[in-house]
């Protein structure tokens, strides 16, 4: 009975700060939906319609939009979670210089995405820091095409640039979180770094490893400013694809709901397939070992 009061209780104690959070989202989550059905139209009466669905999903920019920022978003929270794996273990105990490291690494979280976008445009433009740099070397004789790439490396490299100190700051405190003995334990009985990795690591920090990759992929997947920056300019994202329609006609938010419950519904999935993958991995590397 004190249990269940208790709990109770932190229900009720969370409850006033959950709630807005759960309350807006529902509220966007419906508001998209009968939007994109004609129910709440800005410009003509509403009425129950799927012609807006139509309309859409016969636009072949869509599903070029869609393979394209689920690419973007997939690579970048892989490399993400890659990169800050290792320097998560790298930063677990502290040693001279090591708050330095952090620091330097987490400085991303305090520049906003679109400083650090046209930034990275003065260092990769015709006229940027790298071309003129390698033109007085003599390595180059013309300056080379770096900005807005048709592969979208540049916004990859933005991604991981800016989302890896959140995979940083959550896989750090897990592997913190791992004792040393049993560290220890795992090395006294002969476990290699690969085999104290894929059995001990891994699992333990499966789950910070999981919601760093759902979150830098449902960041990635809706970015704007990155995309409007560096992106390609013979594809859209999604979010740019979205935004396209308000300004072309009366019935262009209802378009444009389409495309954001679409959007909404490849984060979802999207979200939920890289945490399986991940907990597949880890079950594939425990088989192994």
């Amino acid at each position: 009975m004190k249990t269940r009061n208790r709990n109770r209780l932190c229900w009720w104690l969370v409850l006033p700060a959950v709630a807005p959070v759960i309350i807006t989202m529902v509220l966007i989550v419906i508001m998209a939906l009968t939007q994109s059905v004609g129910l709440f139209n800005f410009g003509a009466p509403a009425h129950f319609t799927l012609q807006y669905w139509q309309t859409i999903l016969n636009d072949s920019q869509l599903w070029r939009a869609t393979g394209y920022s689920l690419r973007i978003g997939v690579i970048s929270a892989v490399l993400s979670v890659a990169l800050a794996l290792p320097l998560a273990l790298w930063l677990r105990k502290p040693f001279p210089g090591s708050m330095l490291i952090g620091g330097l690494l987490k400085a991303p979280l305090m520049v906003h995405g679109l400083v650090a976008a046209l930034l990275f445009i003065n260092l990769i433009s015709w006229q940027g820091f790298i071309n003129l740099g390698l033109l007085k070397l003599g390595i180059i004789a013309h300056p080379i095409r770096m900005q807005n790439d048709r592969w979208g490396i540049g916004v990859i490299i933005l991604q991981v640039w800016k989302q890896l100190p959140y995979a940083l700051l959550i896989i750090t405190a897990s592997l913190r979180a791992i004792g040393d003995e049993i560290f220890n334990a795992a090395q006294d009985l002969g476990a290699g770094k690969t085999a104290r990795l894929l059995q001990i690591i891994l699992p333990l920090s499966i789950k910070s490893v999981q919601v760093s990759l759902v979150l830098i992929f449902i960041g990635a997947l809706g970015d704007f400013s990155f995309q409007v920056v560096a992106g390609p300019t013979s594809v859209f994202s999604l979010s740019q694809y979205m935004l396209r329609f308000p300004e072309m006609s009366a019935q262009g938010w209802n378009l444009s709901a389409v495309v954001a419950v679409i959007l909404m519904l490849a984060a979802f999935v999207g979200a939920v397939v890289l945490a399986t993958l991940a907990k597949w991995l880890q079950q594939a590397g425990e088989q192994r070992s």
